[in-house]
């Protein structure tokens, strides 16, 4: 079974110095159509003016990822972490048991152009952690990079929760297939361009839901950025 969620029919809130689009219910956005999928809760895509951001504000009992596609976003925690994520880095902050933590523009000059991914534990109470890893061009071209997983394999950020993350970068011609084992289920959401997938062209924001479907066929039609969710 396959479901389109297109871009123009996410929410959206604007408030000057956020732009904000939202793959499912989030904050004054509510929609119980589409209160997530699988373990996965929130895709939001987000474009924060030059030098401003998100202040200090707690989170519990999610695994939350950062997905950077133009510009910098400065990280800092109540476990001490800071960081600056930008492009090819993956991001995860394990909230556990509570931790607060900021997201600012990193730049004063330029904006800064984001996903947040929020995706339920396995279970709750856990110990909070953050994980940052970068990768390249090359490892997504025309592939799928395995990035976030639960056992951390092939160097992916490692998430408490029963997912496994992949991004590709396709040019026209390139393919790629990801094989769905039995009981699985895909989000496929496109961060930037366009691509085909599965039969189905889809541009930048809207996203593809496989249920009881053998494979993720990621086609590039012009130049297309992906992120496939295999959830259980």
């Amino acid at each position: 079974m396959l479901t389109q969620r297109l871009a123009d029919s996410r929410g959206h809130a604007e408030h000057g110095w956020l732009d904000s689009h939202h793959t499912f219910s989030f904050a004054d956005y509510y929609d119980p159509a589409h209160m997530g999928f699988r373990n996965l809760r929130v895709i939001n895509e987000d474009r924060v003016e030059p030098g401003r951001g998100f202040g200090t504000h707690p989170h519990r009992d999610m695994e939350i990822l950062s997905y950077v596609l133009e510009g910098g976003l400065e990280h800092r925690d109540s476990m001490g972490t800071g960081s600056v994520i930008r492009p090819g880095d993956v991001q995860v902050m394990s909230a556990g048991t509570g931790v607060s933590h900021s997201e600012f523009n990193a730049s004063h000059t330029e904006p800064v152009h984001f996903l947040q991914i929020w995706l339920l534990p396995e279970r709750r109470g856990l110990k909070p952690g953050y994980q940052q890893r970068s990768f390249g061009a090359a490892d997504k071209d025309g592939r799928l990079r395995l990035v976030a997983s639960p056992d951390g394999r092939d160097d992916s950020v490692t998430i408490h929760t029963d997912a496994s993350i992949y991004a590709g970068v396709f040019a026209a011609g390139q393919r790629a297939e990801h094989p769905l084992a039995s009981g699985r289920h895909a989000w496929v959401h496109v961060a930037r361009g366009t691509v085909r997938v599965n039969g189905h062209d889809l541009k930048a924001g809207d996203a593809l839901a496989l249920s009881n479907e053998p494979t993720v066929t990621v086609e590039g039609t012009s130049s297309g950025e992906v992120l496939v969710f295999d959830l259980g």
